[in-house]
């Protein structure tokens, strides 16, 4: 077969071995097939939610395995082998992605969510529900779930609720929570606080200058570690207002980080054309230390913030109209520095700028006097003051500690979720913690008026999905959880179970708390993708040929390669004395020969049509 292959190649042919066939499933066949794939994440996801949830241990490539309690991480490693089944579980692991990227928490409350509605969902349907109306049921009664919820939520206001929701969000480690309250304090509410792994035994903070903004690299070509970030140490940072089209506008630049060998980040409103072409090939041919980042904001605020950038690194702004610099003629003391900078698709931290002190001073001072201008707007004033304590009060990092890489890692993953739920704590404020609050949702869905009975079949597989995150929590600690869920239903206001000391109360003055945000897009994740979920009929899926390449690839000798395209396999000869020859006909009476292959075809085609 090999040979074959060599002597078709030679005369503008080739064996291809195409894969045709797709796999059809109908109706209840195919969704129960993908709800154990559903069921299988779920149950995965499940096992860490509350405080007496229990680890996962997931397997790296050419690492040690990762042990964990955060639910985003165990939906990301779940891969599976039936086709049908992964699609479900894809589906899923979908929601926690978006409640990740909305709320920075919450995924194990939405993949529980989700889970309990696609069952629901699915009951309904083979009783004979319309798919539609349900579903628009459902969405009815998650848009009066977010309402309740919004009336329930209040501000968060003093420094012990931020400890308690870092708290809680950290599977109730309180050394956390007050590590992340102490951040709070030092950088404000809405400062910058970034979390890494630590070189000590203990936890540290430490407060260092520097600034965050809400815009990443150009292209994932600049990308320089495994987790898809650019680290540079030391780098230098080359501002401009406009457009950058050419290379000859960074050439200079360029020229001085290659001279000083130091890294380069190039922020402009935008980098293009020639200039982004000669950026990429010099990183991936020469592994040139570089990165371009997208300006932050837009208009009157793109300048300010890369004035603040400016200001906080040294750097001269270019294309600016008033003092007509260009920067095709940048000098290395018109560029800035920085002691470090983490840049990802989204963000860019500088941190350990090197700051001219006059001119941070007479920056801070222009900031301030903006402030106190009655000319500002009160909406304005909310950014002017972030802009304010970016300068000011610097970033925290929280230093994670452990006694090993393992614990470290695992420990680092809490943290990272803790942060993330104050965060949105602040931004929304809190309600009862424990799964309580979605309980005290469900009264107010019992008094909505459906148009029909699919309606209420929608708003009813709402109900019961939101008693599952409760259920989930009493039952990962051991307890009845059909008692406890039961329990807190008779109760009113905040009362709910306290999982870690298994009892009863005040959820609030016990300090069991979750932040309003992170349940609201909890249930509208889940309930927007599972109920779509439910409504499908037909699932197509790719037939695998893994199993017929290898059994082409022995019927030819070792001494050739397999090499699979997508879901098209074709077979090449590396050269060599050893295997036999083919022909395309017997090829595909071999192929035809094998279980569930009856679709595949193996066509001699010209070397034209592989280009």
């Amino acid at each position: 077969m090999f040979r074959h292959c060599v002597r078709g190649a030679l005369r503008g042919n080739r064996n291809f071995l195409r894969l045709y066939s797709k796999d059809v499933r109908f109706g209840n066949e195919a969704r129960s097939m993908m709800i154990r794939g559903v069921d299988l994440l779920a149950d995965a996801v499940a096992v860490t939610m509350g405080p007496k949830g229990r680890s996962v241990i997931v397997e790296r490539p050419w690492t040690s395995p990762k042990i964990t309690k955060d639910g985003y991480t165990v939906a990301r490693a779940i891969a599976l082998k039936d086709q049908h089944m992964n699609m479900g579980a894809r589906l899923v692991q979908d929601v926690a992605d978006n409640t990740n990227k909305a709320a920075g928490d919450g995924t194990t409350t939405a993949t529980v969510l989700a889970r309990a509605i696609v069952k629901a969902g699915f009951q309904q349907f083979s009783k004979g529900g319309n798919p539609l109306e349900v579903r628009a049921g459902v969405l009815m009664a998650v848009e009066a779930v977010k309402e309740q919820l919004k009336q329930m939520s209040r501000p968060v206001e003093t420094r012990q609720e931020i400890e308690q929701v870092a708290t809680i969000s950290a599977n109730g480690e309180a050394g956390i929570g007050r590590l992340i309250a102490e951040a709070t304090d030092r950088v404000g509410p809405k400062g910058t606080i970034t979390v890494k792994e630590g070189k000590r035994l203990k936890d540290e903070l430490d407060v260092i200058q520097g600034l965050r903004f809400e815009t990443g690299y150009l292209s994932p070509f600049f990308v320089n570690t495994p987790k898809g970030k650019v680290e540079f140490a030391n780098a230098l940072v080359l501002i401009c207002l406009k457009k950058i089209t050419s290379l000859s506008q960074i050439l200079r630049g360029l020229e001085q980080s290659l001279r000083k060998r130091r890294p380069l980040i190039i922020i402009a409103e935008d980098i293009s054309g020639e200039a982004m072409n000669a950026l990429v090939l010099n990183k991936i041919k020469l592994d040139l230390q570089i990165c371009a980042v997208k300006s932050p904001s837009y208009g009157n605020q793109r300048k300010e913030l890369l004035g603040d950038i400016a200001a906080a690194t040294g750097a001269t702004i270019f294309g600016d109209d008033v003092n007509f610099l260009k920067i095709e003629d940048a000098k290395l003391e018109d560029m800035g520095e920085v002691g470090e900078a983490i840049i990802t698709k989204d963000s860019t931290m500088l941190l350990h700028g090197k700051a001219r002190p006059e001119m941070l001073k007479m920056r801070i001072e222009q900031i301030q006097d903006e402030l106190q201008d009655p000319k500002t707007k009160a909406e304005q004033s909310d950014r002017v003051r972030q802009r304010l304590s970016a300068l000011t009060k610097g970033v925290a990092v929280l230093h994670i500690g452990g006694s090993s890489e393992v614990e470290v890692s695992e420990k680092k993953d809490r943290v990272t979720d803790a942060l993330n739920a104050t965060r949105a704590a602040i931004e929304e404020g809190i309600v009862p913690g424990g799964g309580t609050a979605f309980l005290r949702c469900i009264p107010h869905l019992e008094g909505l008026k459906p148009a029909n009975k699919d309606h209420q079949k929608g708003i009813d597989i709402v109900c019961q999905a939101l008693r599952m995150p409760s259920f989930t929590i009493a039952h990962n600690a051991g307890v009845d959880a059909g008692t406890v869920v039961a329990q807190v239903l008779n109760g009113t206001g905040d009362y709910g179970y306290d999982a870690m000391q298994n009892e009863y109360g005040s959820l609030l003055e016990k300090g069991i708390i979750d932040p309003t945000k992170v349940l609201r897009t909890a249930i509208s994740d889940a309930a927007g993708v599972a109920s779509l979920l439910g409504t499908t009929e037909v699932v197509i899926t790719d037939v695998r040929n893994s199993d017929l390449l290898a059994k082409l690839a022995g019927s030819g000798g070792m001494r050739g390669m397999v090499c699979l395209d997508g879901w098209h396999g074709r077979t090449r000869d590396m050269g060599g004395d050893g295997g036999s020859s083919t022909s395309a006909a017997e090829m595909n009476e071999m192929v035809k020969s094998m279980p569930g292959m009856e679709n595949v075809e193996v066509q001699d085609i010209d070397a034209s049509m592989m280009q």
